[in-house]
């Protein structure tokens, strides 16, 4: 009896042996990264394909992730939020991007993505369609529901992605990277901001003016106004012919409440759009003598730039969540207008109440901005700031202070909104290329020594790689 039991024994310890051998070999591909790609990405709780699109040399994946509507009670609710991957190579670093709107579904890759020759993961900003909670709790869209979003993600996708990580974002979508970093600062290896605006005091914006009045040069800037006012002057005759334009594509003006200040909105729009998307060269498309002008040049210079189609209902429904944001954390800049005299301006620079449709409840939190801004300069940390020249979105930076290590704020000479690394003098270039490479873990060693060598690890990819701005007068 004995023996039979010894050899029972002996048998169950080989067979649990076999089994233990045979688990470890089942999962062995899982820990080396041998598996297929989407389905480990699969394998995230709550991520669903959308779907998958070739590109070569990448594989590129469209995903809802199931978040909570409100990251402090998790319990109460979840929404579908759209993330996108361009994957290379689980070896290779990642890069978070998030434009702060709507994620693009189609293959791009941005220039920190480039540079480091990795990974990049996307985000859709909450509550912007589709990735919208539904019923729609405005209250739950904040800076760090959103930062909690993108930290959400960054903790399903490192086990995956197991090298390091670096945020990134333009605009909106630097700011994103910005208040990520402060309430999260632990996540991300390095962050880089492109042209992100820090409205500290929302209603202290003299700083704007002041760009205004010394951008580009006394020539441009005349031309600039001229046609400006004399939209103002000849509202009448080219507010007929915005109510036909409108009437045929089916435009309406509820929000805004009238016709006329959507008008006048477009047409104070016009200098600030100039400047966020045109270079001064471009002044010579600017009519030179706005009062001899015909109605038709003005009306096609303001609509180039501005576009009488944006402060429609149907223009601003997209941007409602950017409106409530600004409404309530962002801030928005008001300028004045000294070359339009006071006649012709029947309601100025509006905030952002007047764009947000009046069932949306708003209360502006003047302590947001300035903990954000306070942060960064007592403690950032491997953080890049890149701005450019003429972007009026720059006028007001952020800025850092003696408790700040290994964070640069570099400016783009002559560069609009948007403004990049490839843009900066040579000397500031090589050493933003040389800190993103060291923070993402892939500086060769002759970069380590000697930052003037450093360049992008991946070859220009004119499809691929972004360069400029998305076309839309919000930061």
């Amino acid at each position: 009896m004995r023996k039979a039991l010894r050899w029972l024994l002996a048998l169950t310890v080989l067979i649990g042996t076999l089994s233990t051998a045979g688990a470890a070999t089942a999962a062995q591909p899982e820990a080396d990264g041998s598996t297929d790609i989407k389905e480990r990405l699969l394998s995230v709780p709550g991520m669903k394909l959308v779907e998958e699109k070739p590109y070569t040399g990448y594989r590129f994946f469209v995903f809802t992730y199931a978040q909570p509507v409100d990251h402090r009670r998790p319990s109460k609710g979840t929404f579908e939020q759209r993330i996108t991957v361009l994957h290379k190579d689980v070896s290779r670093p990642t890069v978070f991007y998030t434009g702060g709107y709507n994620v693009s579904t189609n293959p791009s890759r941005r220039e920190p993505t480039q540079i480091v020759d990795g990974n990049q993961v996307s985000m859709e900003y909450r509550f912007f369609t589709p990735s919208r909670p539904a019923p729609a709790d405005w209250t739950k869209l904040d800076i760090w529901q959103a930062a909690s979003d993108q930290h959400r993600i960054f903790k399903a996708l490192k086990p995956i992605y197991g090298q390091k990580w670096l945020s990134t974002g333009g605009s909106k979508g630097g700011m994103t990277a910005t208040y990520y970093e402060r309430f999260y600062p632990r996540d991300m290896d390095g962050v880089v901001a492109y042209v992100a605006p820090n409205d500290v005091v929302n209603d202290q914006d003299a700083a704007y003016d002041r760009f205004f009045a010394g951008v580009g040069t006394k020539e441009c800037r005349d031309r600039l106004n001229g046609v400006q006012r004399e939209a103002l002057v000849r509202r009448e005759p080219l507010k007929q012919r915005y109510a036909e334009y409108a009437a045929e594509n089916g435009y309406t003006f509820d929000t805004t409440g009238s016709l006329d200040k959507s008008y006048e909105a477009t047409v104070l729009d016009y200098v600030w759009g100039f400047w966020q998307y045109s270079l001064l060269s471009d002044c010579e498309s600017i009519p030179a003598d706005a009062a001899n002008a015909t109605d038709e040049e003005i009306w096609n210079s303001v609509d180039a730039i501005a576009g009488f189609s944006f402060y429609t209902d149907q223009g601003l429904a997209p941007y409602s969540p950017y409106y409530y944001q600004a409404g309530t954390q962002l801030g928005a800049p008001t300028i004045h207008f000294p070359h339009i005299e006071k006649k012709y301006l029947r309601y100025g620079y509006l905030p952002p109440r007047h764009f947000l449709p009046r069932d949306i409840e708003m209360k502006f939190q003047p302590h947001a901005m300035r903990d954000v801004d306070n942060w960064v300069r007592h403690n950032a940390e491997r953080m890049l700031f890149v701005y450019g020249e003429n972007d009026p979105w720059g006028a007001e930076q952020f800025r850092l202070g003696k408790g700040a290590r290994d964070s640069y704020v570099f400016t783009a000479p002559g560069a609009n909104h948007g403004a990049n690394v490839a843009g900066l003098k040579a000397e500031q270039k090589a050493l933003a290329t040389a800190r993103i490479l060291k923070w993402a873990g892939v500086a060769p060693a002759a970069v380590q020594a000697d930052p003037a060598k450093a360049r992008p690890l991946a070859a220009f990819d004119a499809k691929l790689d972004k360069r400029g701005a998305e076309r839309t007068l919000r930061p």
